[in-house]
């Protein structure tokens, strides 16, 4: 484990790295021990420090596919801060990021507060208010892309932005694990996938991180936007990109940057 003062180096390391758009080598590069409890004080430390509200919570790595990209073998998770809401009308500035990567998702919006250390698929269904399509914008801060789970759990799971799509359909209106996505980029269908991707059930990703972030004092607020992970591989952003997904039987959203 690392002390205290170590812990917020490497968040200064992080965070002057996203405020620069200079990446940074991987933290484990230089603490190849670090554990995922390090990383998560790691997180938390710069989400305290930022002036934005927490409006939600990720799941990253939640699919086979995005763990075989990034080469780890489990899930991580991340906060959602209120300036990371983004805008399906206004295009994005690409310059805001390192590696600018986008992630189709069933995004959550949570009617009612979730338990801790006790959730279970049945709590996530009865306080979840709807389904909603969305897409993630996805970063690193740290270079290239080298990241180990300990160097993206730190870097707030590689969070950058969200922006969610106008559908809300209630729970029971739709089979959450059976839901079709396509991403389409510049008018060329680039990736698909199918809801059921994310651990067999978003659901069951939801519960997961319901119950992990209890252990380090958070919880799953009504009102909350909960993302449970991506459908399919992240697919690369630049300027002047366009993209569009659609989920069958929940709706579409768009995303662009300049």
């Amino acid at each position: 484990m690392l002390t205290e003062p170590d812990r917020l180096a490497l968040a200064d390391r992080l965070r002057v790295a996203e405020r620069d758009r200079k990446p940074v080598r991987p933290l484990t590069a230089e603490w190849p021990d670090l554990t995922a409890a390090d990383a998560y004080a790691i997180q938390l430390a710069n989400i305290r420090r930022r002036d934005a509200a927490v409006v939600g919570h990720k799941v990253g790595l939640s699919s086979k596919a995005m763990q075989q990209m990034m080469g780890v073998d489990e899930p991580d998770y991340g906060h959602l801060m209120a300036d990371m809401r983004l805008s399906g009308d206004d295009p994005v500035d690409a310059a805001r990021y390192c590696y600018p990567r986008v992630e189709i998702e069933v995004a959550f919006l949570l009617g009612a507060d979730l338990p801790g250390e006790e959730c279970t698929e049945a709590d996530v269904l009865a306080a979840t208010e709807a389904f909603a399509p969305s897409i993630e914008l996805i970063d690193s801060r740290i270079e290239d892309w080298n990241i180990s789970l300990a160097d993206t759990i730190a870097d707030n799971a590689s969070s950058a932005g969200f922006v969610i799509g106008a559908g809300r359909v209630p729970p029971g209106a739709i089979d959450i694990r059976g839901i079709d996505a396509v991403l389409v980029k510049n008018g060329e269908p680039v990736v698909r996938g199918r809801s059921d991707a994310v651990l067999g059930d978003p659901v069951t990703a939801v519960a997961w991180l319901a119950r992990t972030v209890a252990g380090f004092g958070v919880r799953l607020r009504a009102g909350h936007l909960i993302m449970p992970g991506a459908c399919a591989r992240a697919v690369d952003a630049h300027a002047g990109d366009e993209f569009h997904a659609v989920f069958t039987g929940l709706g579409e959203v768009r995303l662009s940057l300049c």
